[in-house]
């Protein structure tokens, strides 16, 4: 009885190391064609960073609708700046569509200008940047008044995301002008919210905010004049791509390049990605509107 069982057990060790050496040998043959399919899959394959801030969200699942229509698989990692910028470098993202200059990411301009190709190309050429507080605060109307009504404040300035470069050009202008302010950290979302129950409330409230940007069409605001010009004039939009993206896909380099807007267009963009289930499918409405736009982008 055990001699046969011994037997059999002999019998499925020998065919079990068959079927293994076979599988090996075909897995071996087979290697150079799985790493085709790969590369052949990969070569169609982007990677947009994706931050969380209204008009992001919206430009990021807009170029997915229009890239995927191009028959390229897009995959969107939702990432903070710095974490962004460092993937750009490294090439784990192929490119990240929001890049403020002269002055909001001028920092990262300059850490990453070796390793990050920034591009010329503009999207957006009328943003603007800055403090902001509701109409309703009469007496307040420049980053100056401030001190003077810090109580209506509570000495605080509801910011967002930290390492934004919108948040460390703040702490600068905290400086500049001495204010005895803190700024606080959250993110863009609990600090629309918050505007949102001070405005409901009618109560003072101040934030750095910019344009373009949904929240202006919902309550009244108004940015506080920067004599010094910390925050800077008139910036411009551009987008930065990982080193070798341009010779990798020359075609969609060259449509980023293309690519502007315009404050109705962005504006319009951004209410139809907010109204929808999901961002994707906002993006994927307004870009079935505006194909004539698209094709002057992607011709």
């Amino acid at each position: 009885m055990n001699k046969k069982k011994n037997g059999i057990g002999f019998i499925a060790m020998i065919l079990i190391i068959a079927m293994l050496a076979a599988c090996g040998s075909t897995d071996g043959a087979s290697d150079s064609e799985k790493e085709e399919s790969a590369a052949e899959k990969n070569d169609n394959e982007l990677v947009f960073g994706q931050i969380n801030w209204a008009e992001n969200i919206a430009v990021t699942n807009m170029w997915k609708v229009i890239l995927e229509d191009k028959g390229f698989d897009v995959k969107l990692n939702i990432l903070n700046m710095g974490t962004t910028m460092k993937a750009l470098e490294t090439g784990d993202i192929d490119a990240s569509l929001e890049i403020w200059l002269p002055v909001q990411d001028a920092n990262y301009l300059e850490k990453y200008q070796d390793t990050v190709n920034f591009s010329e190309a503009t999207w957006f050429d009328n943003a603007k940047v800055g403090l902001v507080v509701p109409t309703y605060v009469e007496e307040v109307n420049s980053v100056e008044d401030l001190n003077e009504h810090k109580e209506l404040f509570d000495g605080k300035i509801v910011g967002f995301d930290p390492g934004a470069g919108t948040m460390e050009v703040t702490e600068q202008l905290i400086e500049d002008y001495g204010l005895e302010f803190e700024l606080q950290q959250s993110s863009e979302a609990a600090m629309l919210a918050e505007i949102q129950e001070a405005v409901k409330d009618n109560e003072p409230i101040v934030a750095p905010l910019w344009s373009p940007h949904w929240v202006f069409s919902q309550f009244d605001l108004k940015f506080l004049e920067d004599p010094q010009n910390t925050f800077g004039g008139v910036e411009k939009i551009h987008h930065a791509t990982r080193q070798g993206f341009e010779d990798d896909n020359p075609e969609v380099s060259e449509w980023l390049k293309n690519w502007k807007m315009d404050d109705k267009q962005i504006g319009e963009l951004i209410d139809y990605v907010e109204s929808a289930e999901d961002p994707y499918t906002g993006a994927e409405k307004w870009v079935s509107e505006n194909e004539d736009l698209i094709g002057e982008w992607v011709k």
